[in-house]
């Protein structure tokens, strides 16, 4: 599977899918208009090895909701994810076995040497 889960408003995920060079293999995903489903995120929790991992406490609603101040599980970090596409960190890209998450440079420039194999 190659898939890249983004935020079409978000002008940086919109740089890095120019960036990435992609082709048409690539399934693209718009999470504000359909978010990602529990088994994908069961998978790629396996693959970076917790849901804290790939909820993003930058999201407005993180502090507007409180969740700042209260400790959050695991249980809880994948239920808000589920709920609500703004803390999924993004962009989330699934390459067949391999899984990068974030808009960090280096997660990027891995992303885009995994795609295009150099």
């Amino acid at each position: 599977m190659k898939k890249i889960y983004h935020l079409s408003s978000c002008n940086t995920n919109q740089r890095i899918l120019k960036e990435l060079e992609l082709g048409d293999d690539v399934e693209l995903q718009d999470i504000k208009k359909e978010n990602i489903d529990e088994k994908t995120l069961d998978f790629i929790k396996e693959k970076v090895g917790s849901y804290e991992e790939l909820f993003s406490k930058r999201a407005m609603k993180y502090r507007s909701m409180g969740l700042n101040e209260m400790k959050l599980s695991e249980d809880d970090f994948r239920k808000y994810i589920l709920e609500e596409y703004t803390f999924l960190k993004r962009p989330f890209i699934i390459f067949e076995d391999e899984v990068f998450v974030g808009n960090a440079k280096k997660t990027v420039e891995a992303a885009k040497k995994a795609y295009h194999g150099s």
